[in-house]
């Protein structure tokens, strides 16, 4: 052995193959490729952005609870009821832990978001009967059931008719799962983006929407040959390069035993150690300068291909702080926000599939008796007559994504007050004692909305409002006022407020 030697490392044989890894070995994997049933369940259960680019935009729009109003009704108490059936409507998972609504739907969109197609649906433990439309009126009593359904399992029953002259042309109607069918009004289908006319999608078995790792699979691809970057750099980022003397042309074995040496007391050698070495020789580590570059810029447009053939805000992926905040409302904000809307407005079917189910529930007969004992306006009200007036009253609103500043909402709900105030003081002087109370009513809850601005509840009590306003007018009509010159006159209504 004479001059420069080169040493060669060889890997270990017998790795097994992932099938994730499979991916990046592919030399069939170009873009444009389209993923199958298996490789979306595959990036979803392992690739580190499979399960980010599925769940985080809806758990994103779905971060803040939606505002219930049922200004037709007894509101506290109807919310307050809708709220906890919708909390456990599931029933129980394995943990003995209630599944909401908000789990159910979750799946459904993710899962939804993954193949391309999924399918919602409600049946009733103990019948069969799915075929048959839903009987809203027992619903209340029913042990329900929820199924979330992925392409595999309602293969061939969602291909949707490519006839351009059909009435069911690219429409998803019923769900059939083996032999059992399920009537429409018990299913929800939820397809990621409109199907394309004759465009047929692997993951979903038929003509249906598309995953939403189609457009980016091939910078999914890219993604993981930067980690595996990143594997190399952190194996090789401790190696230690020693440039030492040539032994000769003669190599003995006291020889190698002396370069074995040196390289061992080498690879000992910590802090606080002393070694030595020839005059000649020099001890440097592997030189990394120019590769964090080009390094870093390959994950970052790799992130933000991902995103755009995603769909979805690159900021999503990279879970960067936003300037500003969410609160500031700043582009990215405002990109986001935007993006967030859209995923509620996909969304909105299956809640409102949900928001009938859990009112026929938590509004039933037994709950109407306990409102008509506490009220007596509704105690010669038919319950079906009830609950239609407090359905068709029902809404849900979504909040604003972008948070106002604390000091803005005040200054928001100060002037909202003080033009509230101004109104009743206007109205008050024209309005008879039953108005009177009414508006003074209407300010108390206007104030107990303002919780920004008042941490305490109001309570007015309208029939003593009532009493004294009347009071009031008899006296006025009892002691006429003077006019200076020996004549009376009615005396003018006092402003709202001069008594109390």
């Amino acid at each position: 052995m004479s001059g420069s030697a080169f040493t060669t490392i060889t890997p270990a044989s017998g790795i097994p193959q992932t099938e994730l890894m499979s991916i990046l070995s592919s030399e069939d994997m170009l873009p444009g490729t389209s993923p199958s049933y298996q490789l979306c369940k595959t990036i979803y259960a392992y690739h580190p952005l499979g399960a980010k680019i599925v769940e985080v935009p809806i758990r994103l729009a779905m971060s803040q609870a939606r505002e219930i109003t049922v200004p037709g009704g007894p509101e506290s108490q109807l919310v307050a009821a809708f709220r906890r059936e919708w909390s456990c409507i599931g029933g129980r998972d394995v943990n003995g832990s209630d599944v909401s609504a908000d789990n159910i739907i979750l799946n459904v969109m993710a899962t939804a978001r993954m193949y391309g197609i999924a399918s919602l649906v409600m049946g009733e433990r103990g019948k069969t009967d799915t075929a048959a439309p839903v009987d809203w009126d027992s619903l209340a009593e029913a042990d329900l059931y929820f199924n979330t359904l992925d392409p595999l399992n309602t293969a061939g029953s969602l291909v949707l008719d490519q006839d351009p002259q059909s009435p069911e042309f690219q429409k998803a109607r019923s769900v059939r799962l083996g032999d059992r069918v399920y009537h429409p009004s018990r299913t929800v289908i939820v397809m990621n983006e409109r199907p394309i006319y004759i465009e047929y999608t692997p993951s979903g078995f038929g003509y249906v929407g598309r995953s939403s790792y189609q457009r980016a699979l091939f910078p999914l691809k890219t993604f993981l040959q930067t980690m595996i970057t990143d594997q190399y750099v952190t194996l090789k980022v401790g190696l230690l390069i020693a440039k030492t003397k040539s032994p000769g042309s003669v190599v003995s074995n006291r020889v190698l035993q002396m370069f074995g040496f040196k390289r061992e007391n080498l690879k000992a050698g910590v802090t606080g150690n002393v070694l030595g070495i020839g005059i000649d020789e020099e001890v440097e580590s592997l030189n990394f300068q120019n590769l964090e570059g080009p390094a870093a810029m390959a994950r970052d447009n790799a992130l933000k291909d991902i995103a755009m053939a995603a769909g979805m805000p690159a900021k999503l992926l990279e879970e960067e702080e936003m300037i500003g905040g969410m609160a500031e409302g700043s582009e990215d904000a405002k990109r986001i926000a935007a993006f967030v809307d859209t995923v509620r407005d996909e969304m909105s079917p299956i809640y409102r599939f949900f928001d009938r189910v859990v009112m026929r529930r938590a509004w039933d007969e037994k709950f109407y008796k306990t409102i008509q004992a506490e009220d007596p306006d509704y105690r010669g009200v038919p319950y079906k007559t009830a609950f239609y007036r407090w359905m068709n009253s029902f809404e849900a609103k979504w909040p604003n994504l972008l948070e106002e500043p604390d000091s803005e909402k005040i200054k928001v709900e100060e002037v909202r007050f003080k033009s509230a105030v101004a109104l009743v003081e206007v109205a008050a002087p024209l309005a008879d004692p039953q108005n009177k109370a009414n508006l003074l009513t209407w300010l108390a809850d206007e104030v107990n909305s303002r919780r920004e601005l008042f941490s305490s509840k109001l309570d007015i009590d309208l029939d003593a409002v009532k009493k004294y306003w009347e009071e009031q007018g008899e006296l006025a009509k009892q002691q006429p006022l003077s006019n200076g010159e020996g004549s009376t006159k009615e005396p003018t209504a006092k402003p709202f407020g001069a008594n109390t």
